[in-house]
């Protein structure tokens, strides 16, 4: 239990943000203490040894990094090596019954004009490819810098980037410029699949939910590159634990918060069992309607997010051959797409939204030992990792009990058959055992997510994300308003997924949380 019943700040939630928060908070001279309802830190950014016998540690839940700031990583002296990775993607394809595929170097270089020429027949999409990212870099050299100071308005970064992009990205269905941009079919998927990641809707949504989900994914440090951490997920969440410890934060396990009641003075945290801890400023890492429910306030279950996707971890004997000839050590090294052409993602969307699991399921495949391979530990030569992600796979799909695991393996089988469409050797023929004989294979839909790390509803984002700046008419009177962190109570903030600019591991909640409290200590 904690060393003190009253500090100036209390954390709820033991994820990436939090520890974050905490680690800056402390520097600052606060006092401040961490609760984890789990044995462990780290929420979803996690290493984890997933199959019995096995020593490799698995990136079980989020598993690469791009939106994490270089400046918050050397604030807080995070000894945290990403490694970049040598392909970007690689898309297998079946053309007339012929094999191939579309590469991606990184960085871009002959081979992969050269494979947008083959796929298409001419160079005409591999410059509407170049021409579109480079207004994208453009527009994410202008937004990156702001994540970490307080909310510009909407008006100040219009009037700093490209008219039309704004247009097409901000303001109109994406669907819409992919289609005008792009007329390769799996061409347009590929792009498309960075607005899916984790979020269901079609791309000519009015909500523009699939808008934001893909600004989140280019605008990292400015170049929208995806990362891998070295040693796994567990080693971000290990390097932000030290830095807090470092400065003197408490780091409570097998802490779990029962409600939160704000006072005038700050505010009151009961864990169960009884204790009650006493601060200036409760932080939540914990999703918003995970903390309404904290407050006490009647939560609609209409409100509650929806998370969409199915993560499958493999450990593989040896990487499969592709029909297409391309090298496994390419085609697995970056992002790997699956059934992602503009009819599928289509097709896909408006099967699930008819209630039925996709017969022809989109999905990406990483291989994460092919960049990092001290996450093997101690195994035979040519034994990898392999992540699958699938997409428009949402919690409503499983939502009865009694179906649930049905059609959670039907949703396996339809992954597996997938890839197997584009491999010389199926899965199954090259699928580590465990110690125990059993396959190595690890397979998690929303509602697994949910029950192991309390995201509502299993979404990875704690919610559908928002457009990272403030409406031009937006109160910002409060530093909480400013960073993006407001409840509807000052002594209560967000610091997780669930604030303005959230999402995906980035630790942005936990530093804007912390700088708004900062302003006010």
């Amino acid at each position: 239990m904690t060393s003190r019943t009253a500090y100036d700040v209390v954390v709820v939630g033991g994820g990436h943000n939090g520890l974050a928060a905490a680690a800056y908070l402390a520097r600052a001279g606060l006092s401040v203490a961490v609760l984890e309802r789990l044995d462990r830190t780290g929420g979803a950014a996690v290493s984890a040894q997933a199959f019995t016998g096995r020593p490799t540690r698995l990136s079980r839940y989020s598993y690469l990094v791009s939106l994490m700031p270089e400046r918050i990583m050397e604030d807080l002296g995070l000894e945290l090596e990403l490694a970049s990775r040598s392909t970007a993607s690689y898309t297998p394809v079946l053309r007339d019954g012929r094999p191939g595929g579309l590469l991606v170097e990184r960085p871009e270089g002959p081979a992969t004009r050269e494979s947008f020429r083959r796929l298409t027949g001419s160079d005409a999409e591999y410059e509407a490819w170049s021409d579109f990212y480079t207004r994208l870099g453009g527009l994410a050299e202008v937004l990156a810098p702001t994540l970490t100071e307080p909310l510009p308005r909407e008006g100040e970064l219009r009037r700093r980037v490209d008219p039309g992009l704004w247009e097409e990205i901000v303001r109109r269905p994406l669907g819409e410029a992919l289609e005008r941009r792009f007329a390769d079919g799996t061409v347009r998927g590929v792009v498309a699949t960075d607005a899916l990641i984790g979020t269901f809707a079609a791309l000519d949504d009015p909500r523009l939910i699939q808008n934001r989900c893909f600004l989140y994914h280019l605008i990292g440090n400015g170049t929208g590159e995806w990362r891998v951490p070295v040693g796994g997920m567990g080693a971000v969440t290990e390097a932000l634990a030290a830095s807090a410890l470092r400065a003197g934060a408490e780091l409570v396990t097998g802490a779990e918060v029962t409600a939160v009641r704000p006072a005038a003075d700050g505010a009151e945290v009961e864990i169960a069992g009884g204790a009650v801890l006493r601060a200036r400023f409760v932080l939540s890492n914990a999703a918003p309607w995970v903390l309404d429910g904290l407050l006490g306030e009647t939560r609609d279950p209409a409100d509650k997010p929806v998370g969409s996707q199915l993560k499958i971890n493999f450990l593989l004997d040896r990487l499969p051959r592709l029909k297409s000839g391309a090298d496994p050590r390419v085609a697995f090294a970056g992002t790997l797409h699956l059934d992602e052409d503009w009819d599928d993602l289509e097709a896909a969307h408006a099967e699930a939204s008819a209630g039925r699991v996709p017969r022809r399921l989109p999905g990406e495949v990483y291989c994460h030992s092919l960049t990092d391979p001290s996450i093997l530990g101690d195994v035979p030569e040519g034994t990898h990792t392999l992540t699958y992600f699938g997409l428009h796979l949402p919690a409503t799909l499983f939502a009865d009990p009694a179906t649930r695991a049905e059609r959670k393996a039907e949703a396996v089988r339809r992954a597996v058959a997938s890839l197997d469409q584009h491999l010389l050797d199926p899965i199954e023929s090259v699928v580590a055992r465990d110690g125990d004989g059993r396959p190595c294979v690890e397979a998690k839909i929303p509602q697994d997510v949910e029950a192991d790390v309390a995201m509502p509803g299993g979404h990875i984002f704690h919610g559908d994300l928002a457009w990272p700046w403030a409406a031009d008419d937006a109160d910002l009177s409060t530093p909480a308003a400013r960073w993006g962190v407001a409840t509807r109570h000052p002594s209560v903030l967000l610091c997780g997924s669930g604030a303005v600019r959230g999402g995906a591991v980035s630790a942005l909640g936990g530093h804007n949380a912390a700088m708004a409290v900062l302003e006010q200590a």
